[in-house]
C-alpha cells in the first residue's frame, strides 16, 4: 500500500499559515471572557451604586440632584452617578463609565460634575476603590464652620474614622477644588469639604457609605451631648493607644499612627 506523505516543508508552511488563524481564535475569546467578566462585574457595581444612592436619599444626607458615587472598575475605568439626576431615581442605565481623567466613555447623559475630586482620591491612593460624597447635615454643619468634631469620645468612630480632616474652600467640580483634599488621602478616609459637605473612601461602595453614616450619627451625637450641658467624658490616652494599634491591624488609615512603637 501507498502511503502520501507531505514533505517537512511543506508541514512547516501550513502550521505557519495556520498559526496566525488560532492565535486570533484565542486572543478572540481571551478577549469575549475579559469582557464577559468586567461586565458581570460592573453589573453588581451598578446595582451597588444604586442601593447606596437611596440610603443616601433615604437618610437625607443628599438633596436634589446633589451627592454623587463612584468606584473603580479595572486598571483604567471608573463608573459614577451621572449628574442632575436625584440619588433616589437612578437607574443601571443611568451609570455613566469614564477614564481616569473624566472622559466619559458610555453612558446615557453627563457624569457627575464633580468627578475630578473622586479621580484625585484614586491616583493619590490605590487603596481607594469606591468613593461617595454628599451633605448629611450635621457633618455639613461642621463643614461650614471649617472645624471637624473632637475626637476620643466613642471608640467605634476611633476606629472607622478617627481625626477627620478639613480641606480648604474652592468652587465645585473644578480641577482646584478635586486638589483640596490631596493633602489628606494618605492619612484620612473622610475629609471635610468647607462650606459644602464631606467625601469619605473605602474599599467598596457600601463601606465608602458606613463612614458617611459613621460620621454623621458622630457629629449628631456629639451635638445632642453639647446641650445636655455636663463635661464630656473622653477616652483615656491608654484606650486611644489600644485603638490605633487595632487599626493598624486592619489597615485603616489614621494620622496618629505615628505615635505607635513599631512594634504595636
Amino acid at each position: 500500500m501507498e502511503y502520501q506523505t507531505m514533505p517537512t516543508a511543506g508541514k512547516a508552511r501550513e502550521v505557519v499559515q495556520l498559526a496566525p488563524e488560532m492565535t486570533s481564535a484565542l486572543e478572540a475569546e481571551q478577549t469575549y471572557s475579559s469582557v464577559a467578566a468586567i461586565s458581570q462585574e460592573a453589573d453588581l457595581l451598578r446595582t451597588e451604586i444604586i442601593a447606596v444612592g437611596r440610603k443616601l436619599w433615604e437618610r437625607s444626607y443628599v438633596d436634589g440632584n446633589g451627592g454623587n458615587i463612584s468606584v473603580r472598575l479595572g486598571a483604567h475605568s471608573v463608573l459614577c452617578t451621572p449628574t442632575l439626576i436625584s440619588k433616589r431615581d437612578i437607574q443601571p442605565s443611568d451609570i455613566c463609565l469614564c477614564d481616569l481623567e473624566g472622559n466619559m466613555l458610555a453612558g446615557n447623559g453627563p457624569r457627575t460634575s464633580e468627578l475630578l475630586l473622586h479621580l484625585e482620591i484614586y491616583k493619590a491612593n490605590p487603596c481607594a476603590r469606591a468613593v461617595v460624597h454628599c451633605h448629611p447635615p450635621h457633618a455639613t454643619a461642621f463643614a461650614i464652620t471649617g472645624t471637624a468634631p473632637p475626637i476620643g469620645l466613642i471608640p467605634e468612630y476611633e476606629i472607622f474614622i478617627g481625626p477627620a480632616a478639613v480641606a480648604h474652600y474652592e468652587t465645585p467640580g473644578t480641577q482646584a477644588f478635586a486638589e483640596t483634599v490631596l493633602p489628606f488621602i494618605q492619612d484620612h478616609n473622610t475629609i471635610l469639604l468647607s462650606n459644602h459637605g464631606i467625601v469619605c473612601w473605602a474599599d467598596t461602595v457600601t463601606h465608602a457609605e458606613w463612614l458617611v453614616e459613621i460620621l454623621e450619627n458622630y457629629c449628631k451625637t456629639y451635638l445632642i451631648a453639647q446641650q445636655i450641658g455636663r463635661p464630656l467624658a473622653f477616652l483615656p490616652d491608654e484606650k486611644i493607644q489600644e485603638i490605633l494599634a487595632l487599626k493598624r491591624r486592619m489597615g485603616l488609615p489614621d494620622a496618629r499612627m505615628a505615635q505607635l512603637e513599631p512594634h504595636e
